[in-house]
C-alpha cells in the first residue's frame, strides 16, 4: 500500500536508459518517484544502438514510441558474412508486428528522448545525487544520498537499482555477480563510411582474428564492435579500425572518419536473483553480456516493463507479494537465455580452430535456408518470442499480446484486460461482466471479434487463454489466476 510516512514510492537509482524508462512508467502511472543519478548530466555517446521489435511495441504502449521512430536508422535484414563470403542473409519478416525492422537509435539520443518525454509529464533527474546506502523496515526503506556533499536522508516504498555494472545497489545487497570475463578485449567506434553496405542491414562477420558487427546509423555511418588481442593507444584510432576492416569485414567498406571509439572489457554474469525485500534491480546491474545480439539495453528495459506495473498494483493495494515476486521468477530465465545465445554467438563467430570454421562456414548457409530455424532466429533477435511460460502468475505460455487498442500510452496501463467474444451467448457475456465486476479496479472487460477469450496483463503478456466456447467453464480458473497475484477483494467469491 502507498503510505504517507515515505517520501517517495519509487527511488530509482540511475539515470540511463532503463532508469529513465522506469520514470516514465512511474509517472504515466501515477506514483510518486524520484531518479537520482551520480553523472552531471546524460550520456554524450552512443553505446548501446539496437532497439528491436518488441522494445518498440512496448514503447507504444508506453506512449512514447514516436519520436524514436522519427529518429531510427530502419534495419531490416540481417547478413552473416565472412571476409570473401555470404553465409546467410535473414529478413524481419514479422507479419504480426507491425515494427518489422530494428530502430537504430544511439543511446545518447534515446536518453535525449526518454529524458524528454519525462520532462514533459512534470518531472526530471536528480543529477549529482549518489546512492550512499539503505536499510530496509517491514513497511518502507530509509536511504542515504549524498548531492555534491550534502547528506540526503529519506523514505521510500521500494528502490530499484538501475545503476549499471558496478551497481552500488546490487553491492548493498552483496548480490554476487555470478559469470566470467571474455580473454581480450572489445572495440567500439562510431565511424563515417562510404555507402557500399546497405543502409538497411546489419552485418556480423566471424573471422579467425574476431568477429566483427557493423550496425547501421545512417547510409554513411557505422557503429563497429569487434575483439582484438591487443589494444593501440587509450582509444581505437582510425587507423586501427580500418585495419580491421580490411582484415575482416566485407570487401569494400571504407572508413572515412572517425566520431568517437572506446576498448572495454566484457563479461558473462548475472545475479541469481532480482528482489531482495523492497529492493528490485534491473539493467546491467542485473546482468551483462557480450554486445554480439545487441540486446543488453533491450533486456533491461524490458525488465522494467515487467516490474513497473507489479509495483503499480502493489502500492495501490491491488497486489501481493507473489505478485513481486513473479518479477524474479519471470525475468531471470529470460536474462539467462540471452546470456546463453550471445555467449554462444560470440564463441562462434570468434573460434580461431579452422575445422570449426569449416564446419561453422558450411552449416550457417544450410540451416539458414530452412524456414523454421530462420523464423526462430528471427524472433528471438526481434525479442518477439520472449514468453513467460512456467511463471507463478500465468496459466499457458505466457506469450506476448499486441493489437491497436493497446497502443498509444493510454490503451492499457494498470488494469487486466479480458478479451472476450463479442458474439457469445448474453448468459455468457453476463458471466463475464460479473467476473470483471468483482475485480472492478484491476479487470477491465472489452469485447473483440474473435472466438477467444484471453486474459491480458497490464504489460502486454497473456495470463490465460481459452476458446470462447468453453470459456465460462474456464472462468474459475481464470479468477483463481487472479486471486493467486492480487489481494482479495470484498464480493471475489461471489459471483
Amino acid at each position: 500500500m502507498r503510505s504517507s510516512a515515505v517520501n517517495t514510492d519509487v527511488l530509482i537509482v540511475g539515470a540511463g536508459p532503463v532508469g529513465l524508462f522506469l520514470a516514465n512508467e512511474c509517472a504515466r502511472r501515477g506514483l510518486r518517484w524520484r531518479l537520482v543519478e551520480e553523472r552531471s548530466s546524460q550520456s554524450e555517446h552512443s553505446k548501446a544502438l539496437a532497439i528491436f521489435p518488441r522494445t518498440l511495441e512496448i514503447f507504444d504502449m508506453a506512449g512514447v514510441v514516436a519520436p524514436f521512430l522519427e529518429k531510427a536508422n530502419r534495419v531490416t535484414s540481417v547478413a552473416i558474412l565472412t571476409h570473401d563470403r555470404a553465409l546467410t542473409h535473414m529478413r524481419f519478416t514479422l507479419g504480426d508486428s507491425p515494427y518489422s525492422f530494428v530502430a537504430m537509435v544511439p543511446q545518447d539520443v534515446t536518453e535525449k528522448l526518454l529524458l524528454e518525454e519525462l520532462r514533459h509529464r512534470g518531472g526530471d533527474v536528480d543529477y549529482q545525487t549518489r546512492f550512499v546506502s539503505l536499510r530496509q523496515h517491514d513497511e518502507f526503506i530509509s536511504v542515504r544520498l549524498d548531492h555534491n556533499g550534502k547528506p540526503i536522508n529519506l523514505k521510500a516504498s521500494f528502490v530499484v537499482g538501475c545503476d549499471g555494472a558496478h551497481s552500488a545497489v546490487r553491492h548493498q545487497l552483496q548480490l554476487p555477480f555470478e559469470g566470467a570475463e571474455y580473454r581480450g578485449s572489445f572495440l567500439l567506434a562510431d565511424v563515417e563510411t562510404n555507402e557500399t553496405l546497405p543502409a538497411d542491414e546489419m552485418q556480423l562477420c566471424p573471422s579467425e582474428l574476431g568477429p566483427v558487427a557493423i550496425f547501421p546509423m545512417s547510409p554513411s555511418r557505422r557503429r563497429v564492435v569487434a575483439t582484438i588481442e591487443n589494444t593501440e593507444g587509450e582509444v581505437p584510432s582510425l587507423t586501427l579500425v580500418r585495419k580491421i576492416l580490411i582484415q575482416r569485414a566485407p570487401t569494400g567498406i571504407e572508413a572515412l572518419a572517425l566520431h568517437w571509439s572506446s576498448y572495454f572489457q566484457i563479461h558473462h554474469r548475472q545475479v541469481a536473483r532480482l528482489r531482495q525485500d523492497r529492493v528490485f534491480i534491473a539493467g546491467d546491474a542485473a546482468h551483462i553480456h557480450s554486445p554480439f545480439g545487441g540486446q543488453g539495453m533491450n533486456t533491461g528495459l524490458h525488465d522494467v516493463w515487467n516490474l513497473a506495473w507489479k509495483l503499480d498494483l502493489f502500492l495501490h493495494g491491488h497486489g501481493n507479494e507473489q505478485l513481486l515476486d513473479s518479477y524474479s521468477a519471470e525475468r531471470l530465465p529470460i536474462i539467462k537465455n540471452v546470456i546463453e545465445t550471445t555467449h554462444l554467438l560470440t564463441k562462434a563467430m570468434a573460434t580461431p580452430n579452422k575445422v570449426a570454421q569449416a564446419i561453422r562456414d558450411t552449416v550457417i548457409p544450410m540451416v539458414s535456408r530452412l524456414a523454421p530455424l530462420q523464423h526462430a532466429f528471427v524472433r528471438r533477435l526481434s525479442e518477439l518470442g520472449v514468453a513467460y511460460h512456467g511463471s507463478p502468475i500465468v496459466d499457458g505460455d505466457g506469450e506476448r499480446h499486441f493489437d491497436d487498442s493497446l497502443r498509444g500510452g493510454e490503451g492499457i496501463r494498470s488494469r487486466f484486460l479480458l478479451l472476450f467474444d463479442d458474439q457469445a451467448d448474453p448468459s455468457d457475456k453476463d458471466a463475464v461482466k460479473r467476473l470483471c465486476a468483482s475485480f472492478k479496479d484491476i479487470l477491465e472487460l472489452r469485447f473483440w471479434p474473435r472466438h477467444l477469450a484471453l486474459l491480458v496483463r497490464p504489460d502486454g503478456y497473456i495470463a490465460y487463454s481459452a476458446h470462447s466456447r468453453h470459456s465460462i467453464a474456464e472462468l474459475p480458473s481464470m479468477r483463481s489466476l487472479l486471486e493467486r497475484q492480487t489481494s482479495r477483494w470484498p464480493g471475489t467469491l461471489a459471483a
